[in-house]
């Protein structure tokens, strides 16, 4: 059963789901779509052309798919806010609409944002991405699937993280951070997200590619051009490696650093095992 507060004001015509409930002060503009077995808490904001997918739940003093923070927004502009099942957005996160006609902001299934995340307008963040406290994603940032970001981490506009990638906290990303990466507190690329490969159910075989292909970009002492075609000889028809590589190679931020202490090793790095 749907259970709406007498103090919630839902605009005429908000098409609500099946066993949804909403809680005191909560306002939801038109046009706005919230899927079955949703649950929304007190006063949270939900702004119009935004649509929530099922089960996910929204906390408190949560502002979906409001204006965007943009000298070119004007009012009327029609965007969509996209947030898909079996989202997590806790207290106070801000998720913002585009301020371009037909633009889209999206938050993909499954995914968790902590409390005081910022997600600026045209952001697109994957499926099962996690991201910890005060972590802001500026516009048009793209996070592929399985992504994790620690708390406190600042985005840079139009940067691109990886599937799978791990990024440490408090850290600034300029720039691109490949799949299945790790990015260490000083802000360097430290090797593969080996935890977060398995976890995600990669076997022994492929993390071992995945890994040797990361060590080969960022530590084996190439140059990118050469290394991306080491990459490519050393595990033809990889599918992974093959995403890694068309990752790198359509960079239009550039690639943040391997860490300069692990670079200095080179080929004198240990060889790739499972106990790395």
């Amino acid at each position: 059963m749907t259970t709406i507060h007498p103090t919630a004001v839902i605009a005429p015509g908000v098409r609500i789901g099946r066993d949804v409930t909403i809680g005191p002060y909560t306002i939801i503009d038109s046009d706005c779509e919230i899927g079955d077995d949703c649950w929304i808490d007190g006063n949270v904001k939900i702004g119009r052309w935004t649509t929530i997918g099922p089960r996910s739940r929204v906390y408190f003093g949560a502002l979906v798919g409001d204006d965007p923070q943009d000298h070119r927004f004007r009012p009327g502009v029609r965007a969509a806010t996209r947030i898909g099942a079996d989202v997590t957005l806790r207290e106070y996160v801000t998720i913002h609409r585009s301020p371009f006609e037909d633009g889209v902001t999206s938050v993909g299934d499954g995914t968790l944002l902590m409390a005081f995340v910022h997600v600026g307008h045209d952001a697109r963040i994957g499926n099962r991405v996690t991201a910890a406290n005060h972590t802001a994603f500026s516009g048009h940032v793209i996070v592929e699937d399985g992504a994790v970001l620690s708390g406190y981490v600042l985005i840079h506009q139009f940067c691109r993280i990886g599937a799978i990638a791990m990024v440490g906290g408090r850290t600034i990303i300029r720039q691109d951070i490949p799949p299945f990466c790790m990015l260490a507190e000083n802000e360097c690329i430290c090797g593969c997200n080996v935890i977060g490969l398995r976890r995600n159910g990669f076997d022994s075989a492929r993390r071992l590619a995945v890994k040797h292909a990361v060590k080969t970009y960022f530590f084996r002492g190439l140059n990118g051009s050469n290394a991306l075609e080491q990459m490519v000889q050393d595990a033809p028809g990889n599918a992974d490696v093959a995403h890694l590589v068309d990752f790198i190679r359509h960079t239009e931020r550039g690639i943040m650093p391997g860490d300069p202490e692990l670079a200095a090793l080179g080929n004198h790095m240990a060889d790739e095992t499972e106990e790395d």
